[in-house]
């Protein structure tokens, strides 16, 4: 992005109250044109907003004349609130109330991993709002919807399952940072409750998934999964053979823009 590029709004939002309250940082880069789509970028577990996918598609918002909104989950980056009382239920709370805020006329949403889940059932909340039109696209990369009942839960050890009775959390490592990944009884109960690979999914609007092959964390075969819960809707899958679980490389990031840019086109 130049210089003279416009520079995002920074603020941010409470949601919930009383104990729940916690405050979401918001980065928002208004549309010039109200009538062109905003992109809303929702990241996955334990990602932040200055990721190099986020910051990449507000670069992109504005030179293409879009707007842009990324923000951290509570637990996440800027925002308050403790990581591990978060739940998808508690994430898709936030990324509503940051929709309803910052968000007027048509949206694109971009999921990243559990950032895809939660755009899926931002969907399906929106729809249940008689809000289906304001939804203009769907792009996912490297999705993991349901993933704690697909991946987490059938791979449990024992250990780990004494750990999540006896204390309510387990631990393991992972390569994408210091600290280990947490996850807590609280998010694999709640993500029962969440679960959307359950049916027929209506999104009623194009879909593009990204997937790697490579992907280390979401295996590609979810992603085939998923395709076959969207049968009534238009859905492009792009599997690149060497992809990793972030694409976040050069080329990796063109193809994102290629997507969005082919979202707007309609």
């Amino acid at each position: 992005m130049s210089s003279t590029a416009p520079k995002p709004n920074l603020s941010r939002l409470t949601v919930g109250s009383g104990e729940a309250a916690r405050e979401i940082a918001v980065a928002h880069l208004p549309a010039p044109d109200p009538a062109r789509p905003t992109l809303v970028w929702l990241g996955g577990y334990r990602s932040d907003m200055a990721g190099t996918k986020a910051v990449a598609i507000e670069a992109h918002a504005a030179d293409a004349g879009l707007g842009c909104v990324r923000f951290d989950y509570s637990g996440h980056g800027r925002s308050g609130g403790a990581f591990r009382d978060g739940t998808i239920s508690r994430w898709l709370e936030e990324s509503l109330a940051v929709i309803e805020r910052c968000v007027s006329g048509p949206m694109i949403l971009v999921g990243s991993s559990m950032g895809g889940w939660i755009a899926l059932r931002a969907i399906e909340d929106l729809r249940r709002r008689g809000q289906s039109a304001r939804i203009a696209g769907l792009v996912l990369i490297a999705p993991a919807p349901d993933f704690t009942a697909e991946l987490i839960e059938p791979q449990l050890t024992e250990r780990e399952r004494i750990a999540l009775a006896e204390q309510g959390f387990f631990e393991e490592p992972t390569p994408y940072g210091p600290e280990p990944n947490v996850f807590t009884r609280a998010l694999i109960e709640d993500g029962r409750d969440n679960r959307v690979l359950t049916g027929t999914i209506v999104t009623g609007c194009p879909v593009h998934i990204l997937q790697g092959m490579a992907d280390p964390d979401v295996p590609h075969a979810l992603a085939l999964k998923l395709v076959e819960h969207l049968p009534a809707d238009n859905v492009t899958l792009t599997l690149i053979r060497d992809g990793d679980h972030r694409l976040s490389r050069p080329a990796d990031l063109k193809r994102l823009r290629q997507a969005l840019d082919d979202m707007v086109a309609g």
